[in-house]
């Protein structure tokens, strides 16, 4: 039971520390709704997604309503859409990302994802129909996103994959220019995805997830850089306990909402993805975090050491509020999405090289990074791999969405507007890796992947 105590301490946290609940996100079984004719197929998705998430808006309302408990997003994921569409005989799968689309907008939910496909071993038909389709799709389509997964430890790293998601993120950042290239904001690729994330842009419903369920993603930077104004001075030792005993808190608080969820809703809970994630709010920031243990600006020496504890401690405090933890639960570094990390880049404390040191050991990634929209698909590509490899080798999600931003140079900024906020555009090495990526095949599984 959650005690009096408890409560205000919560109430203090929603209205002085920026606490939220990040989403709601139904995650909704579309293998039924495959057909050879790709419209019959895309209006069986559309009807299932209306069908099942038709309460899902109104019910997080209610429950935002009640208990006081801001809840920002309610969002739906789909089984991947290439599994979904496999059969479907027409070359594009547009129509399905329509029809995803039109869905999420009646439905009012401001975010579907799943128009995706897993290809670390290899490409079927539809996987490369799918991938083929992205492009088009996200530029034609306010709601959807997409997610690839190319690698997995178990499999290795898809270098054709990886040189196609290159090839991929700027033909979408093209069709999007008007936009700032918009296009590759709602859309990741992935190393070890999981199954259950209710986290946009990545977040799909697993193959292993049952018919319909309810995932929600907490948040709360702002209270644990609350938390740590009372540490100044103290010993690491301080600090860990402190950020998991404000982890466990926030946790308590998303375990709370989500049954509540799934009993209104008649709907199995899936996890609680107990993530910190930042808004572009001023006290809302995992960099600030980093600077209140110490460090003048998130980038300077230690930051991936300060990462690291914080990922720690929050996963050491979620684990003991929820019975059922999932998704990526850790800390999230997205840099148009985070004020201190906006901060840092603009005055050149953080750089590409850094954050792709600090995603060794925090939740999933490079996110949401604006490059020169000059960067070559073959660079794009090798970053891509260069995170794959991270996560493959650690064992560990690891993801890239970074934005070409068309026309855009180092020093400029691309407005997103809302959650995603804003980004500085960051300089990329110059040195070419085009011949690297060429080459194309299969990177082997490590050997520590050989567990059975």
């Amino acid at each position: 039971m959650i005690n009096q105590r408890e409560i205000m301490q919560t109430i203090e946290m929603i209205d002085q520390q920026h606490l939220d609940i990040r989403t709601i996100t139904m995650g909704i079984s579309v293998r039924d709704c495959a057909h050879p004719d790709i419209e019959v197929c895309s209006r069986k998705i559309y009807d299932k997604i209306t069908r099942c998430a038709e309460k899902l808006t109104r019910t997080g309302e209610d429950i935002e309503r009640e208990f006081g408990i801001p809840i920002v997003n309610k969002r739906i994921s789909i089984t991947p859409a290439a599994i979904a569409a496999e059969s479907c005989e027409c070359r594009s799968r547009v129509p399905v990302a329509e029809a995803m689309d039109k869905a999420a907008r009646e439905v009012g939910v401001n975010f579907i994802g799943g128009f995706s496909a897993l290809v670390h071993k290899g490409f079927t038909e539809g996987d490369r129909k799918l991938v083929e389709s992205i492009p088009e799709a996200l530029a034609a389509t306010e709601r959807v996103c997409s997610s690839v997964n190319i690698a997995t430890t178990r499999a290795g790293i898809n270098m054709d994959a990886v040189a196609m998601m290159g090839r991929t993120v700027k033909e979408a950042a093209r069709l999007t220019a008007s936009s700032g290239s918009m296009a590759c904001a709602k859309l990741v690729v992935f190393a070890n995805a999981v199954e259950d994330n209710p986290f946009m842009a990545g977040a799909f419903h697993g193959e292993g997830e049952a018919e319909c369920v309810i995932n929600v993603g907490v948040s709360g930077p702002g209270v644990v850089s609350h938390a740590l104004q009372a540490c100044k001075g103290a010993p690491f030792d301080v600090v860990a306990e402190t950020i998991k005993k404000t982890a466990f808190r926030i946790t308590r608080m998303g375990q709370l909402v989500a049954q509540e969820a799934s009993a209104r809703l008649g709907v199995p809970f899936g996890v609680v993805d107990l993530s910190l994630a930042p808004t572009p709010a001023i006290g809302d920031s995992v960099a600030d975090i980093l600077e209140i243990m110490g460090l003048e600006s998130v980038g300077a020496p230690g930051t991936t050491a300060a990462l690291a504890m914080l990922n720690d401690a929050v996963k050491k405090g979620g684990v003991m509020a929820s019975s059922h933890v999932g998704g990526l639960s850790g800390a999230f570094i997205p840099v148009s999405e985070d004020a201190g990390m906006i901060r840092a880049a603009e005055k050149g404390a953080l750089t590409i090289e850094k954050l792709e040191a600090m995603t060794c050991v925090c939740s999933v990634g490079l996110d949401m990074i604006a490059i020169p929209g000059d960067t070559p698909a073959s660079t794009i590509a090798a970053i891509i791999a260069d995170e794959a490899a991270i996560g493959v080798i650690n064992n560990k999600t690891t993801a890239v969405r970074v934005i070409p931003v068309e026309g855009g140079k180092v020093g400029e900024r691309v407005e997103f507007g809302g959650l995603l906020g804003s980004a500085p555009i960051m300089p990329v090495n110059r040195y070419s890796s085009e011949e690297f990526i060429a080459r194309g095949g299969r990177i082997p599984a490590p050997l520590h992947s050989l567990r059975n």
